[in-house]
């Protein structure tokens, strides 16, 4: 069999020739995924770190299935793929990655399929690792807090301040989709905003709802911890096979990361106030319409970095934009997921646009973001999102 380069997701792959791989379940992508979205987790609890390293191994993942060489157990190669790639990027993990990895390949009779698809899966994690590396993530961050010579201000730094130099996987730069600046302070846009959240968003608001407060926490936890379980609603589908879950979610991760990209470049170029900062410095935007409130608090603790534009709306937006594609014309599977901020619960929606919608209400309700940054974040997500599903997906699928 003579080794030749197949292009997956735009990334070198070592494969054999195209006769074609052994069967298997579509499950066993998204078991995986289940796994290894837990495991980043428990590394880190921070989502920016979390979705990159999704997006490194989903798209090894969909690499080492989409090769091609026959008779190699998929099954095997795709828990090759996600422990390569997983104990690169968590070595701490290390005994939790290598048990999931044993039970997986216990499950597995011993045969030359097996032995293929192991090789299969590590060749796929190298490639992919390889070119990911170097992407940026590992620079040092370099924040520097805006104040005055002398003067006290937070001493906790900003998280993902490094984000904006890192390397896309679609995108042509951080900035391509780089929106216009918020809403000057002065404006009716500015004053709206500001009271729906004062309103809403407050610590011990009266006007929030006891859904909306629901809705508030459980969108508080963390990225990939939530969104995976949207992803994969789409994923259980029947009819669906291997190389189409493989091929979708490492679109999906892909979509995430660079969407975070954009993000960040966003956040740190305007460099805009929180709700907490605006409301308790209310008599300083020059809007006689913004009232001050000297101590109010947002019902979740504030994220650690700027707040234009939104973060949870632009990841979501992504999200639906890449799994509309996916989905075309045919009927949305029913989407949910559950949160480990509000053990027990599971949300569903039967249209993306709800989902979306439920995501940029949340940011508000947990009076961390304003109406007009959600909506500038779920905008830039979709155009995200529908360029990554352009490149790697075909409508209907």
């Amino acid at each position: 069999m003579n080794t030749i380069i197949r292009f997956g997701l735009g990334l070198l792959v070592v494969a054999a020739s195209s006769m074609g791989i052994s069967a298997a379940s579509a499950d066993v992508v998204t078991d995986w995924n289940a796994r290894a979205v837990e495991i980043a987790s428990a590394a880190t609890p921070l989502t920016p770190p979390t979705v990159r390293a999704m997006a490194i191994v989903q798209t090894a993942v969909y690499e080492a299935v989409n090769a091609g060489t026959p008779g190699a157990s998929i099954e095997a190669a795709v828990a090759a793929a996600n422990r390569a790639t997983l104990s690169k990027l968590f070595p701490a993990q290390q005994a939790t990655i290598d048990s999931s990895y044993q039970a997986a390949l216990s499950a597995i009779a011993e045969s030359p399929a097996k032995t293929e698809g192991i090789g299969l899966g590590e060749k796929a994690a190298a490639a992919v690792l390889a070119l990911r590396m170097d992407d940026g993530a590992a620079m040092p961050e370099s924040y520097r807090p805006y104040t005055a010579a002398g003067q006290y201000v937070p001493t906790v730094v900003p998280v993902a301040s490094q984000w904006p130099r890192r390397k896309p996987w679609v995108m042509t730069s951080a900035s391509q989709f780089r929106p216009g600046p918020p809403p000057s302070l002065t404006s009716k846009l500015w004053a709206r905003d500001y009271a729906e959240v004062k309103a809403l968003g407050g610590k011990t608001s009266t006007q929030r709802t006891a859904e909306q407060t629901e809705i508030a926490r459980f969108w508080e936890g963390p990225g990939p911890t939530i969104y995976s379980g949207v992803v994969r609603s789409v994923a259980a589908a029947p009819g669906r096979e291997v190389t189409q879950n493989a091929r979708l979610l490492a679109a999906v991760a892909q979509a995430m990361d660079d969407a975070l990209i954009a993000v960040f470049d966003a956040k740190y170029h305007y460099n805009f106030c929180r709700p907490i900062t605006a409301i308790r410095n209310g008599d300083k935007d020059g809007n006689d319409a913004t009232e001050r409130d000297a101590s109010w608090t947002p019902f979740i603790d504030t994220p650690l970095h700027p707040e234009y534009p939104c973060a949870h709306c632009i990841l979501s937006a992504a999200i639906g934009a890449v799994l509309q594609a996916e989905i075309g014309t045919g009927d949305t599977p029913t989407l949910s997921t559950t949160s480990p901020t509000v053990p027990g619960k599971v949300r569903r929606w039967t249209k993306i646009s709800d989902f979306l919608q439920e995501v940029a209400n949340a940011r508000i309700y947990d009076g961390v973001h304003f109406r007009n940054s959600t909506e500038v974040g779920s905008a830039m997500g979709k155009r995200i999102g529908e360029l990554v599903a352009a490149k790697y997906l075909r409508p209907g699928n």
